[in-house]
This record gives structure tokens, C-alpha cells and sequence, in this order.
């Protein structure tokens, strides 16, 4: 263009553009002509002229890869951070970590943490994931029963129990003391730590009848993998005791056994040699144990199919949500569904009642984006002569889902079979709490109608059962009315208690806890009672659990409130729980 006489073309620079005088056109030329890695300056490139160019390919500049790596570090200190550090980090694969730390958006982590669990579902075309429910359910197993001065996830133990689950049977020494040496030992006896050998009878991709051993050489709790067998050996470097079988026929000390270069101490023996040839053997198995389990299933393109909520006739029920920690980032929602026998359809056939009810949920963010699905049908028989007698009667179901804190829509929906107009609705937003490290945090407290220990075996398995204990609900008939109890049921409460601190010298915690049954009305204190965390068996760990049955017989009619305290004498802090009850 010309301006006051003068030709004047346009230059970009940067985001602006700047005038330049027609002598200066030679130049710009020249400049443009140069090979692009010439143009290089100060961490930027300059692009060429070319069309065809597509800017998504530019090579970005030492001060542009340097910014955007910050950037990513940034990005992680947050929800993903803890994805990839502690929820799957037993499980997530070298190749996929990579591949996550170089997303650069949260809809790009989004969209690979449900593929990252959708590739392990065993039944892909189910809307439940049952491979990351049982990952969170271990998680939490390992919390409740690993912990040891630090959170149980993060022990060996935990470690293992989370990657490869429940050992098929533990050989337990829990106070060490005097052990009988197998021959591929030495023979002999001696005084050991306490120690735990676990058993598979197959682990895929490591093999059969594998052995896995702890030791808790601090005595402690914090139970340590080792492939060294002496390393449990508590007289292993006192002079003169604790000799093997060989050691003892052949008038040996113990200085051989630190002469050579191997992995164990074991002493001599006929076994020696068989044992030391085995070395490279357990090197194998610890690196096979914690590499991260092989993932079963390839990549699927489907998503878990949504079902929309059945709508008809009024079919009342009430739904009870309670919130446990698994992880700093995941908790477990148990959802319980209490139906009334009234409103159940029985049809009768050969002297038998039978009610059918299908139960169909789903949670959905606040982007409508559906996270968790579930669809179970409850059936209910009794003897016919009997139905009319438990009509005032009341069924319950309930579902465990895992959740990330924040906010959801919990839809659910009920079918009567027998009657298929009848249909029930239930729609509410619900908050899952984030429990922040180092501040104390609880639970829901849980008023129950049943609450017992379970066995080994049912951990994990069924219905009702938080950790190691079976705990059945109280249900009221709205969210803000008290549950009710007759002076003849049982009155459980439980709840637990995370983010103790820990005495780093005795590697336990000092936590007081206070329960209270209080009259409603005047507030007047009926009962109370405080126990140690050492009196709960929970001494050890930075969570415990308040587990207990409080007599009610004794209780007239009327409003209620039972209260927990919990006082942390490490942290000083403070936090209580409380819930409502009616006595009938």
C-alpha cells in the first residue's frame, strides 16, 4: 500500500503486525527463504509461507517444552496426581503411565481413566466394572488391615493383597519366637521376628505355589517383603546361637555364612547349595510380584450403555447414602433401598407368596455424563398363611459403589413384576466427600439394626459388609426424619475415623474416642463411655473403627441422639459425629 509517498509492506511478527519500509522488503525476503530451523530464536520458530503447513506438527522450542512440562507438573499436583500415584499405582502399566503424563487436558485424563478401567472389565457389556470394585474394595481391605505408622495401601502387604488379592493361606508368626528351620534353611532352631508367609496356589504371569514372606523386623507392625529367608532370623548376628543343624554336627560358627556374596544367610547344610542356586529364582518372583498385574482385555470402542429411569404409577419406597473413605481420591457409597411388604405384589402358587422387584440406578455428574450403573431384582417368599402377618414388615437392598469425591444425581427406580404399572422414582443430588490428608476426617456414622464380624471369607463377599464387619442399616421414611428402633431390636452404631497422627518413635497413634446416648429434648446425657484406640485394636494405624451395641431395653418411648468424639492427641484435633433416633 502506499502511505505519504512511501510503499509499505506488512510484516508478521509475534501476535502483531508491524510496518516495514520497501527497502527493508529485501530482507523480510531473505529471512523468509532461510531453512526453518534457522529461524529458531529464543525458543520460538517462525513458520514458512507454505500452505500446506499444518501447524499441529511445529516443532516447539526449548522455552515452549520447558513451560509445558511445568505445566503438566502443575496439572498433576490435583484428582489426577492421586489417580496415578495411589489408585492405580500398583496396576497402571510403564507404557500407560507415559501415555497419561503426556495428556494435556483434563477431558484427555477424563476419557483414559475410563478406558483404563473399562480394558480390565471381565464383562465389558455390563454397566458395572466388577475388576475396579474389587480394586477399591482391596484397597480398602488393605487400609483397615495392613496399616502400620502409614496408611495400609502403601505397605508391602498391602501392596501384594491389593495387586494379586486374598493369598489362598497365610502362615502366620505374629510373635515370632522359636522356629524349626526347614531343611532348605539349615535346619535347626532359632528365635525369629514376627513374620507371615503367604500362599498362591497360582498367580498368572508369576506361576504356582508361590510363597510370598514378611518380615516385621521393627516389631512394629510394618510387615516388609523380602526374599531373604534369614532376614526373619532374630539371632542371626549373635555369636554362638540360633546355629543350623550343619553348624551344630560340624562344630561351625556362623562366620561362613557372611563370607560369600549371596542374597541369604542361611548357614551350610546339604540344602546350602540347592538353596543358593535359587537365588536368581526369587530375584525372578520380586520382580514379577510388583510389576503390575497383566491386563486381561483389550480396548473396547463401546461405552457402558446408559438406561433411562422407568417413570408410572407410585411405587414408595426410601433410600439411605453413606460415605466411607477407600482412598484420598475414591470412596465407597453404600446405597440402601428399603421397601415395605404392603407395596410389594405377592402372587401365590403351591402354598408360597412370592414378591418380585426389579431395581434399576444410575449416577450421573452434574455434565449428565452417567459414572455408575447398577440393576439388581430383589425377591421376596413366604409361606402363604404367614404374608399377612409380615405386611408392617420392611425388605432391604443394598449396593456398594465406588465414587469419586464431588457432586452426583443418584436416579433410582423400582419395578413391581407382579404388577407392572407399579412404578416407584427416587431422584436427589448427592456430595461425596474428599478426605484431605492430615485433617481428621470420619465416615458417616451408621445407625444398624444388625451389625456382627464376619469371617475371613465373607470379607468382601455379599451384602452389608463395611471391611470386617456386617452392618445393616436403619432406613427412615425421609432423608431428615430420625431412623426408629423398637426397645426389643438391637442398636448398633458404626463409623470410622481417618487422618489420625502417628508417634513416629512407637509408630502408633492416641486417639480417645466418647460416645454419648442424649436426650433429644433436654440434651441430658443418659450414657457415656470413652475407649483408647488401643482398646479398639487399632493402635497401629491412622484410621480406626467404632464398632459397637448399645442396650436400648432400658430407654422409655420418645427423640433421642447418639454422639462420637474423637480427640487426636498428636494432631490436636477434634471431630464428632452425631444422629437422631426414635425409640418405639
Amino acid at each position: 500500500m502506499m502511505l505519504n509517498g512511501r510503499k509499505i509492506v506488512f510484516a508478521a511478527l509475534g501476535s502483531g503486525l508491524v510496518l516495514v519500509p520497501a527497502l527493508m522488503q529485501r530482507s523480510v525476503a531473505l529471512a523468509q527463504s532461510q531453512p526453518q530451523a534457522q529461524q529458531q530464536s529464543n525458543g520460538t520458530t517462525t513458520e514458512s509461507n507454505d500452505q500446506n503447513f499444518d501447524p499441529r506438527k511445529r516443532q516447539r522450542g526449548p522455552k515452549e517444552r520447558y513451560k509445558a512440562q511445568k505445566e503438566l507438573r502443575q496439572e498433576l499436583k490435583g484428582t489426577y496426581k492421586t489417580w496415578l500415584n495411589q489408585d492405580a499405582s500398583y496396576i497402571i502399566s510403564d507404557e500407560e503411565r507415559k501415555a497419561f503424563s503426556h495428556l494435556s487436558n483434563d477431558e484427555e485424563r477424563d476419557a483414559f481413566i475410563e478406558a483404563f478401567w473399562q480394558r480390565r472389565n471381565p464383562n465389558p457389556d455390563s454397566p458395572e466394572n466388577e475388576f475396579r470394585e474389587e480394586h477399591y474394595r482391596r484397597i480398602q481391605y488393605a487400609n483397615e488391615h495392613y496399616a502400620a505408622g502409614k496408611p495400609g495401601w502403601k505397605t508391602d502387604r498391602g501392596r501384594i493383597y491389593i495387586s494379586w488379592g486374598k493369598p489362598d493361606n497365610i502362615d502366620s508368626h505374629p510373635s515370632g519366637g522359636t522356629y524349626e528351620r526347614t531343611p532348605e534353611e539349615g535346619g535347626g532352631s532359632t528365635s525369629t521376628f514376627p513374620f507371615e508367609v503367604w500362599h498362591y496356589r497360582y498367580l498368572e504371569g508369576v506361576g504356582e505355589n508361590v510363597d510370598i514372606e514378611f518380615v516385621d523386623t521393627c516389631q512394629c507392625g510394618d510387615y516388609h517383603f523380602t526374599i531373604d529367608r534369614s532376614e526373619k532370623d532374630a539371632l542371626l548376628h549373635v555369636p554362638g546361637a540360633g546355629l543350623t543343624q550343619y553348624e551344630e554336627m560340624n562344630h561351625k560358627d556362623k562366620s561362613e555364612r557372611f563370607k560369600g556374596n549371596g542374597l541369604e544367610n542361611l548357614g551350610g547344610g546339604p540344602m546350602g547349595d540347592y538353596a543358593a542356586g535359587k537365588e536368581f529364582d526369587r530375584i525372578e518372583l520380586a520382580a514379577k510380584l510388583f510389576a503390575p498385574p497383566p491386563v486381561k482385555f483389550k480396548d473396547l470402542e463401546a461405552f457402558v450403555t446408559e438406561h433411562k429411569v422407568l417413570t408410572g404409577p407410585i411405587f414408595p419406597f426410601d433410600v439411605r447414602t453413606d460415605y466411607v473413605k477407600v482412598t484420598e481420591n475414591m470412596d465407597t457409597v453404600p446405597i440402601t433401598v428399603q421397601l415395605k411388604m404392603r407395596d410389594i405384589t405377592f402372587v401365590t402358587k403351591d402354598g408360597v407368596s412370592k414378591g418380585v422387584v426389579n431395581i434399576l440406578g444410575k449416577v450421573t455428574t452434574l455434565a449428565h455424563k452417567t459414572v455408575q450403573t447398577f440393576e439388581d431384582t430383589v425377591e421376596v417368599s413366604q409361606p402363604a398363611e404367614l404374608l399377612e402377618k409380615v405386611r408392617d414388615q420392611q425388605r432391604v437392598y443394598w449396593k456398594a459403589l465406588p465414587l469419586t469425591p464431588g457432586l452426583y444425581r443418584l436416579d433410582i427406580a423400582i419395578k413391581d413384576v407382579n404388577n407392572p404399572d407399579h412404578i416407584g422414582i427416587y431422584g436427589r443430588g448427592i456430595e461425596v466427600p474428599t478426605f484431605h490428608d492430615e485433617k481428621l476426617g470420619t465416615s458417616s456414622l451408621i445407625l444398624a439394626d444388625q451389625m456382627r464380624t464376619v469371617s475371613s471369607r465373607e470379607i468382601g463377599n455379599g451384602n452389608f459388609i463395611l471391611g470386617n464387619t456386617f452392618v445393616r442399616p436403619r432406613v427412615s421414611d425421609t432423608p431428615a426424619a430420625p431412623v426408629k428402633f423398637k426397645r426389643t431390636q438391637d442398636f448398633n452404631f458404626w463409623m470410622q475415623v481417618y487422618n489420625l497422627g502417628i508417634d513416629e518413635a512407637t509408630k502408633s497413634n492416641q486417639a480417645m474416642v466418647t460416645y454419648q446416648i442424649l436426650d433429644a429434648g433436654s440434651g441430658a446425657v443418659l450414657f457415656e463411655k470413652q475407649v483408647s484406640s488401643k482398646d479398639l485394636g487399632e493402635e497401629h494405624s491412622d484410621q480406626l473403627t467404632v464398632a459397637k451395641n448399645l442396650p436400648i431395653a432400658g430407654l422409655q418411648p420418645g427423640k433421642y441422639k447418639v454422639s462420637i468424639k474423637v480427640n487426636d492427641a498428636i494432631s490436636k484435633q477434634e471431630i464428632a459425629q452425631s444422629a437422631p433416633f426414635v425409640v418405639e
